[in-house]
């Protein structure tokens, strides 16, 4: 999970272990793409948010594609669009991705 939200990726990870998964937290692309190289992920939740985060050059470096889920703002309805045109797999307002976390997490992460 590419963030520097400590409390956003506490909640995520605490879902994540409730449900018998595990997160891990990257917290600049740099550390995405080293995480990435060391044991495929099954997804990628990024935080569209992130500073300096450049999309289409993070999805095109990472070693092995993992399904990518991203949040973003729900104002930011360009930003979203972007992350979607870039090849995200799921594109969520953060609203709607902490309404489905607990639901969907198995499925994201499977």
């Amino acid at each position: 999970m590419l963030t520097d939200d400590l409390i956003f990726l506490s909640r995520v990870a605490g879902t994540a272990r409730a449900l018998g998964l595990s997160v891990k937290q990257a917290r600049s692309p740099a550390a995405v793409l080293e995480l990435a190289g060391r044991e495929a992920p099954a997804a990628l939740i990024l935080d569209l948010h992130h500073n300096g985060l450049d999309l289409p050059a993070l999805l095109a470096a990472l070693p092995v594609r993992p399904r990518v889920i991203a949040y973003g703002s729900h104002v930011e309805a360009e930003t979203l669009r972007a992350a979607r045109k870039a090849g995200c797999d799921l594109v969520l307002p953060r609203s709607e991705f902490v309404a489905r976390l607990e639901s969907d997490l198995p499925a994201w992460l499977a």
